[in-house]
């Protein structure tokens, strides 16, 4: 069983020291659903969401929310991520949206954190502008579909 690598001997929360670690190319990818009644789908589908346009507000917010992810998350690494991509597909079925973000950095530690972070805000800002025709949706389905570099190599979710 893998040890927790935040703990010091003494059970102390710390930092991973990673100035050892070579820089490579690391890349996250991550997801988020986001699920409404069909009326509050069209208005957003169509662009008549009152407070402007949902998916470029949310994109904006999940880029900015990855860059400062170390801001949020306490023992995150400050990184500078480049490229950083917040995408948008319609599930009309289901009255969804999900969201999907793509984060890549050279670095000595992953992007994990960030790509999860991304996907999160993204959703809670397609929330926000919504709220006032949608109380019920659903934020769900958070997760990390797969990422590469690194000492751990690659991972890539088996079922969705």
């Amino acid at each position: 069983m893998p040890t927790f690598t935040h703990l010091d001997e003494e059970g102390r929360v710390r930092m991973v020291d990673v100035s050892e670690k070579a820089s490579t190319v690391r890349e996250a990818v991550a997801q988020g659903v986001i699920t409404m009644k069909p009326e509050t789908f069209d208005l957003i589908s169509e662009q008549k969401v009152k407070k402007g346009n949902v998916f470029e507000t949310a994109r904006i917010a999940g880029i900015m929310a990855a860059k400062r992810t170390a801001d949020l998350i306490p023992l995150c690494h400050p990184l500078s991520v480049t490229p950083l991509q917040v995408d948008f597909f319609p599930l009309p079925a289901t009255h969804s949206l999900r969201i999907e973000a793509v984060v890549r950095v050279l670095w000595q530690t992953g992007v994990e954190m960030e790509a999860l972070t991304a996907v999160s805000v993204a959703a809670l800002t397609i929330y926000d502008m919504c709220k006032s025709y949608d109380r019920a949706m659903t934020v769900s389905d958070i997760y990390l579909l797969k990422k590469s570099g690194g000492k751990s190599g690659t991972f890539v979710r088996e079922s969705s």
